[in-house]
């Protein structure tokens, strides 16, 4: 049922039984070893398609090959990238103090201020402690990530906060040019 189901098998034309007549689809025949299998399985966990963009683009590779902390370090990277060029912040601008910074509830380039002040506050400690938490223990040592669903999570997470950043992107107005 699984192989069906996956679309890695599927009824012959014309044969009477469904289940008693079956081909290997070209994707079947894709998977060849077991390590296919897995990389396959690995692949139907993240879901690709609900992904920013960026992340998908950056991160998928490495959480195929089952490389599950730099999948994650990559894509909480990105989020601290894309809140450094929104933001207007230098290179030398970076972790904890660039989130705060960009997301200061009163003077943050990435706040809204149309929001109450504690959510202001509040989405500037997220930003903060998502890459405290989960890009910067990375930048420094070995953190082992071991179970795919936790990198999923942190890979889904890290893509919500880039969506927050293109948000304030696009209702930011843009620079005007004399």
């Amino acid at each position: 049922m699984w192989l069906e189901r996956e679309g890695l098998l599927a009824p012959k034309p014309g044969s009477m039984q469904q289940r008693d007549f079956v081909f290997t689809t070209r994707r079947g025949e894709r998977l060849r070893t077991s390590a296919d299998v897995a990389a396959y399985r690995r692949a139907s966990v993240l879901p690709k398609q609900l992904l920013h963009p960026v992340i998908a683009q950056k991160v998928w590779s490495a959480f195929i090959r089952g490389e599950y902390d730099t999948a994650v370090f990559q894509a909480f990277r990105e989020v601290e990238v894309a809140v450094r060029n929104a933001g207007g912040f230098g290179p030398s601008d970076i972790g904890i103090a660039l989130m705060r910074s960009a997301f200061h509830s009163t003077s943050g380039p990435l706040t809204d201020s149309t929001l109450p002040d504690a959510e202001r506050e509040a989405l500037a400690h997220l930003f903060a402690g998502a890459i405290g938490w989960c890009k910067n223990p990375q930048s420094h040592r070995n953190v082992a990530i071991t179970h795919p669903e936790e990198a999923v999570e942190l890979i889904v997470f890290a893509s919500h906060l880039l969506r927050i950043v293109d948000s304030r992107m696009s209702a930011t107005p843009a620079p005007t040019v004399s």
